[in-house]
């Protein structure tokens, strides 16, 4: 059999320090270490939009391939732009992977959240098949689609990792907050919730870029500064995945208040280090971390938030009993390795060779 070839196509550069860049970046690894040719093209524009510069750079992109190529198109990419999928559905073989949909982010106004929504049902009716990491966005996606399309799930794999050791002796316990400085991770309901705990022993770290938006990053900043914690909450800026797997080791508790998560790979890396979880039920958080591994609330609810941190700060037995159950459910998740095969037999199930 000749090398099967993917063409993979990515708002911006793949080198992308995100949940979905990562899942991307690993699946593209995974599929050439079996085999295949995977040719990632990068698109210039502004994404989401519906923004001309990227409209273009997808049509140009598509309009070069040959026919009948095996495509697939990152949900970021596509989700705004149906023209150029309907324009050349019928000649390529399109797929798309949504690490979430569009119109589910933080933040948006109604009559935007419908319009992305509306966008993203035509370009997604234009593909052959969509893959998604969770079954929570099969469930979210099969609500607005035709019964018609395929949509199959290939959950993010999970490097095993070394059990987290925490703080150094004397040290106070550490919170851990990772992802990116943006609405939808709510690190502001973070800040807000640990106002009320000055009078416990905590430190918090709060790891992600503070890049991609800068106003939210310098509002986050300013609220540390006014909380009168700035010698206990540090803000240190996107991570690699060295530094992080330090942060993870020598940390107490992980938590992440997000609105909406369309799988949350932090969390299972969390629980890979058998840290126990704080987080809400915001999206496919519950499907991703199970009760024995940590306790969520409901998104935006900072009393709970509140509430919930206090427990953990105060009941060594709960974090020893959640972490245990976090370490055994880490055990169960596929590898990257696994995840790759699952990705390529996705392919297969959806545009056969």
């Amino acid at each position: 059999m000749s090398p099967r070839i993917l063409h993979l196509v990515v708002p911006g550069a793949l080198e992308q320090r995100t949940g979905g860049y990562i899942y991307d970046a690993r699946m593209v690894s995974g599929l050439r270490q079996r085999g295949w040719t995977v040719e990632v093209h990068s698109l210039a524009g502004r994404f989401p939009g519906p923004d001309d510069g990227a409209e273009q750079s997808l049509d140009g992109a598509l309009a070069r391939l040959p026919d009948q190529a095996l495509v697939l198109i990152d949900g970021l990419a596509l989700g705004a732009l149906p023209d150029p999928a309907a324009r050349h559905a019928k000649r390529l073989r399109l797929l798309a992977l949504v690490h979430h949909p569009l119109c589910d982010e933080t933040g948006l106004e109604p009559e935007r959240s419908l319009r992305l929504r509306q966008l993203e049902q035509r370009a997604l009716a234009a593909c052959r098949g969509i893959l998604v990491s969770s079954r929570f966005t099969v469930r979210r996606l099969q609500a607005w689609l035709p019964a018609g399309i395929r949509i199959l799930e290939v959950v993010p794999g999970t490097e095993p990792a070394p059990r987290a050791h925490g703080p150094a002796p004397g040290q106070p316990p550490r919170l851990l907050c990772v992802g990116s400085v943006v609405p939808r991770k709510g690190q502001d309901l973070l800040l807000r919730a640990l106002e009320p705990l000055v009078e416990r022993d905590w430190d918090c770290v709060i790891a992600g870029s503070l890049e991609r938006d800068p106003g939210f990053a310098d509002a986050v900043r300013r609220q540390v500064r006014g909380s009168g914690l700035e010698d206990r909450i540090r803000l240190i800026g996107e991570c690699d995945a060295a530094a992080l797997a330090g942060l993870y080791a020598c940390s107490s508790v992980f938590v992440l208040p997000s609105w909406y998560e369309g799988y949350g790979m932090a969390f299972a890396e969390a629980m890979a280090h058998g840290l126990p979880v704080v987080a809400t039920t915001g999206g496919a958080v519950p499907d991703t971390v199970p009760a024995s591994a940590g306790v969520l609330v409901r998104p935006g609810a900072v009393p709970e938030l509140t509430a919930a941190l206090a427990r953990m700060l105060d009941d060594p037995t709960l974090r020893a009993s959640l972490s245990q159950g976090a370490w055994e459910h880490a055990q169960s998740l596929p590898d990257w390795d696994a995840a790759a095969d699952h990705f390529e037999d996705a392919l297969d199930a959806l545009c056969p060779p």
